[in-house]
């Protein structure tokens, strides 16, 4: 390799008396660099997009905050007041729409991480090689799954269901004036909890693989059982991975809007506990998502009504950026745990 006064490289080839100048490859690829310039302004572009998204709402909700303040959130009666807001009223409470929201996002959760973290543990320790494959196919097949045939498959099959074999031995045992039908609390959860089960399921396994090998190994060989290593030590040791998949699963839970306005019931409420846990469950809800598919269009011609749902978008967003912060700490956590574990094994 000999170096030219003008700075070029020469290399020799072997068994060959020419050389190659590398400028001309280097000359070659200098188009290479643009490639940074092109996305990093992707990236910037992206960014000012959502803050833009988070600008427009907010400001648009501006009017319903200064006017109502705290009130917004605490105070309750969303379907009467938005009756009133046609003939001129502005005064909105959104407390039942959150508790919907809340009531059927950690009951959705909770169907999703006991069904999701038992098919996480099958699909990534126990099942066979020739069944893993379909299973976590089934799996990608169903995160595929638009809402909406969640929502119709759950307004066909769950919601008759429930109507006819919960709601009868319930609805004479209390006295409300709310409708008990088979369109309740318990139908979106079953609905949403099976909508967001691929996601939980599909952190939960990639978590539990990337648990080292050398952690099983020594359980076994410590004589612990096969479900006893999994209890105590993958689990444990994927437990951050696990909180960014509930996580990243009640971030889509929380927002869904079609499904929930299908099988939920559609009136604001917040299910009574004292009428009994089961028919707590079989009164409807409505959530924050849903009231904005529901009563939007023709609603955003009055301006009270579209600030209205324009805080509900607000409240939302908010709750998606903490979601989504959480999330981005679990999976810190959960990486720095496993470079430690991986420079220990080294």
């Amino acid at each position: 390799m000999t170096v030219r006064a003008d700075g070029a490289i020469l290399v020799a080839q072997p068994g060959a008396p020419s050389t190659i100048d590398l400028t001309e490859r280097v000359s070659s690829t200098a188009s290479d660099r643009f490639m940074p310039y092109l996305l990093g302004a992707a990236a910037i572009f992206s960014g000012l997009l959502v803050m833009f998204l988070i600008y427009f709402v907010v400001q648009r909700a501006w009017p319903v905050f200064h006017s109502e303040g705290l009130r917004f959130v605490t105070s309750g009666g969303w379907d009467t007041q938005l009756e009133d807001s046609w003939g001129g009223a502005s005064f909105f409470g959104v407390r039942e729409l959150i508790a919907g929201s809340v009531l059927s996002t950690l009951g959705a959760l909770l169907l999703s991480v006991v069904l999701g973290l038992g098919c996480a543990i099958f699909i990534s320790e126990l099942a066979p090689r020739w069944l893993k494959r379909p299973f976590e196919t089934v799996v990608q097949l169903l995160a595929g799954i638009p809402s909406v045939v969640f929502g119709l498959v759950g307004l066909m099959v769950v919601v008759p269901f429930i109507e006819s074999h919960l709601v009868p031995m319930n609805s004479g045992n209390v006295v409300t004036e709310i409708p008990i039908a088979g369109s309740c609390l318990l139908a979106a959860i079953i609905v949403v909890g099976f909508m967001i089960l691929p996601f939980f399921v599909t952190v939960a396994s990639d978590s539990l693989r990337a648990i080292p090998r050398s952690y099983i190994d020594g359980g076994l060989a410590l004589g612990m059982t096969r479900w006893r290593t999994i209890t105590r030590i993958q689990l444990p040791a994927a437990a951050p991975g696990l909180v960014a998949g509930i996580v990243l699963a009640a971030a889509r839970g929380v927002g869904e809007a079609i499904a929930i306005s299908m099988v939920a019931g559609a009136i604001a409420f917040i299910p009574n506990l004292a009428h009994g846990p089961l028919y707590a469950l079989l009164e409807p809800i409505r959530t924050m998502a849903a009231a904005i598919v529901e009563n939007g269009g023709e609603a955003m011609d009055v301006p009270a009504m579209a600030a209205a749902l324009f805080g509900l978008a607000s409240l939302l967003l908010l709750l998606s950026v903490v979601l989504s912060l959480v999330a981005r700490w679990s999976f810190g956590v959960f990486n720095r745990r496993m470079g430690v574990v991986s420079d220990r094994a080294l």
